[in-house]
């Protein structure tokens, strides 16, 4: 559950394995070609749903998949995504955006399913510490307003209600896993639509927190991992999960000097605190993924995510 790359990272790892994988994604998205789609077409956002295919999609050539990324740079199309753009068509053709996935999905040979957390039109509002009110994801994603401000609380308007597959998928499951991706934007809408918080606390499936590797400017400016455990017990009901998955392999120091320039730092798995509890277990583990980027290995990811599975 959540949205963007991270989900991208874990499900491109966990569909290697013998399990049934069913990615639930956020619907607030609301910037770049997903932004002019939803603005120009009506369409609920395509974006991160494009993703989770693209990483579930057991096409055997890299063709289709490249395809779906493609990203035009000239012309009226200029910033538009070719996969945002089959969904919009899809949904044309079918009807519906329900079943514009479905289709896509069978175009992707997707293994697994791909819900949307839900069908309403929501939109997302975050209150800085100062009072002032930002409407939009991607305005609280990429800060026109001073990013140091704290976020004191998030919101959807309206609430939307819960796609039912996507609560019967939670009700089902054998383990939930949420994150890692930006805290405010990808993982917390998903929380806030609903019906769904009720459905993760009477689930009775293993529930996994995979930590973020960064912080982000202008959401998570100076949060440590006991900072986004404290929000995630705000949002999602305290004590909810039952594992914290922490990387522990720090990133090379010219990599770090790189992020600091844009206002990001490390999550140190020293900051998450080692509750005197049995819940949540603390799970470490080396899961960088080497190359100029700070990134989770979905390899690595999912091999520790089956560990536990099978724990």
């Amino acid at each position: 559950m959540g949205g963007g790359t991270g989900t991208f990272t874990v499900l491109s790892g966990l569909k290697k394995y013998p399990v049934d994988l069913t990615a639930i994604v956020s619907m607030a998205d609301d910037g770049g070609s997903t932004g002019i789609l939803r603005e120009e077409f009506g369409m609920l956002p395509a974006g991160d749903i494009r993703r989770a295919l693209v990483a579930l999609s057991s096409y055997p050539e890299k063709f289709l998949t490249d395809l779906f990324t493609y990203r035009f740079r000239e012309g009226e199309v200029d910033g538009h995504n070719f996969g945002n753009l089959i969904l919009a068509a899809l949904e044309r053709v079918t009807g519906s955006f329900e079943d514009a996935v479905a289709a896509a999905s069978r175009l992707l040979d997707v293994r697994g399913a791909v819900l949307p957390v839900t069908f309403s039109n929501v939109r997302l509002y975050a209150q800085l510490e100062n009072g002032e009110i930002i409407k939009g994801e991607t305005n609280i994603d990429i800060p026109k307003h001073d990013g140091r401000l704290r976020i004191v609380r998030v919101w959807l308007q309206p609430k939307g209600r819960a796609n039912p597959k996507a609560v019967k998928a939670i009700r089902d499951a054998d383990m939930i896993v949420i994150g890692p991706g930006d805290l405010f934007t990808s993982i917390i809408p998903n929380v806030l639509v609903s019906g769904i918080r009720k459905a993760l606390r009477k689930s009775s499936a293993k529930k996994v927190y995979v930590m973020n590797l960064m912080t982000k400017h202008g959401e998570t400016n100076g949060f440590t991992g006991a900072d986004f455990l404290a929000m995630l017990d705000a949002y999602a009901g305290a004590r909810m999960f039952d594992y914290v998955l922490i990387n522990t392999m720090c990133p090379p120091e010219h990599i770090l000097r790189r992020y600091k320039k844009e206002r990001a730092e490390w999550i140190s798995y020293k900051g998450v605190p080692q509750r005197n509890q049995e819940r949540p277990r603390f799970i470490t583990a080396a899961l960088l993924r080497r190359g100029n980027y700070v990134r989770h290995d979905s390899a690595k990811l999912a091999k520790s995510i089956m560990k536990i599975i099978q724990a």
